[in-house]
């Protein structure tokens, strides 16, 4: 990691540090729209979920934000897990960590939740865990997805998955 990748990292950190202690487990409710734009600068097209996760990871490879992200959804339709690798934000999480605060914010995960609901008019979306692989160097991110209003609510048991 180059001197200008670190201190971004440490900028994010102390972004997020403060956030957290601000605003404890709510600070990840006030993190989503983070990220967001650099996709939204971008021509992201697709007709259903797969199109669009497909599009954004390309984009994201292609700007060299992650070296790859594979994903499934599950948990009756309203479960994405994302498995995250060669995010330049690994070091942010591990000095969260450090500092006594789960990682909570993942901006490729941002971006893509955004794009569901700006192209597919999704009713909302939610990053409701992230766990860190620092020895990997990959995390695993699951996000509640609601295509409609319909599907808020829907119960599904996430531990099977």
């Amino acid at each position: 990691m180059d001197d200008k990748d670190r201190y971004y990292n440490h900028l994010l950190f102390r972004m997020e540090q403060l956030l957290y202690h601000e605003l404890s487990d709510c600070a990840s409710w006030k993190t989503e729209l983070i990220g967001t734009d650099f996709l939204k600068t971008e021509d992201i097209q697709g007709k259903n979920e797969q199109e669009i996760i497909d599009a954004c990871i390309a984009k994201l490879k292609a700007a060299g934000l992650v070296k790859d992200i594979e994903y499934k959804i599950g948990g009756k339709g309203i479960l994405l897990t994302l498995r995250v690798a060669g995010c330049p934000h690994m070091l942010k999480e591990q000095l969260l960590r450090e500092s006594g605060i789960k990682p909570y914010s993942c901006l490729a995960t941002n971006m893509i939740l955004d794009q569901l609901i700006e192209k597919l008019g999704y009713a909302t979306t939610y990053v409701a865990d992230l766990k860190v692989d620092e020895e990997k160097g990959e995390c695993v991110i699951r996000a509640a997805i609601y295509a409609t209003p319909e599907k808020i609510g829907e119960v599904s048991d996430w531990s099977k998955e």
